[in-house]
């Protein structure tokens, strides 16, 4: 379980392909304070902690992940968005993240706001699954990328999203760009109203 409260952005110094998975080396300030099987979010994704080195640790992302996600589009030298697991005496700053993404969102617009810039995201448009809670509502909560954000102005298959500049400073929303491809996580509340709405006895 997650916040969305991004920790630190890691560097991928490594990628190894085996079979339908891949391997991902990454550097963080804190990866002597790792532990093997230990679960980091990667841009919103839950993976496990595989190996660890002295300055580097593993991690492994299986097909379901990859096809979902935006992670089989990183290269070395990319920067991800991580954060550790929720501490059971700590705050909810970000909102119930899980770490499973639902499906990649492309930026389509951005535009500036008075030292804040507002993002544009598109999603596919699906009705069954929105059926099941996968759309945004209007100052709801979404996960872009691991980060806790606020809704504005969605639509059937977009919504934005304002970033102050120090979320930008401090998370890959600095490299994003019209056409970047992002991770989404829509907000688990939704999903349970969405499900206890359509449930049938």
């Amino acid at each position: 379980m997650f916040s969305g409260i991004v920790e630190e952005m890691a560097q991928v110094v490594a990628i190894e392909r085996y079979q339908e998975n891949i391997d991902f080396t990454l550097k963080c300030t804190y990866v002597n304070e790792l532990k093997i099987d230990q679960s980091i979010a990667h841009n919103g994704v839950c993976l496990t902690v595989v190996r660890l080195t002295d300055d580097t640790y593993t991690v492994t992302a299986m097909k379901e992940t990859l096809d979902r996600s935006n992670l089989g589009l990183l290269k070395i030298g990319d920067r991800v968005n991580i954060e550790r697991s929720m501490l059971m005496n700590g705050r909810l700053d970000g909102h119930i993240v899980q770490g499973h993404v639902d499906e990649t969102a492309k930026c389509v617009a951005m535009e500036n706001a008075d030292g804040s810039t507002y993002f544009t995201f598109e999603y596919e448009q699906d009705i069954e699954l929105a059926k099941r809670g996968y759309f945004t509502v209007d100052k709801g909560s979404v996960t872009v990328n691991g980060v806790s954000l606020t809704v504005c102005e969605p639509t059937d298959n977009t919504f934005k999203v304002a970033i102050i500049p120090y979320t930008r400073e401090n998370t890959n929303f600095a490299d994003i760009q019209i056409g970047t491809i992002v991770n989404l996580e829509f907000d688990i509340l939704g999903k349970y109203i969405a499900r206890l709405n359509n449930f049938q006895v």
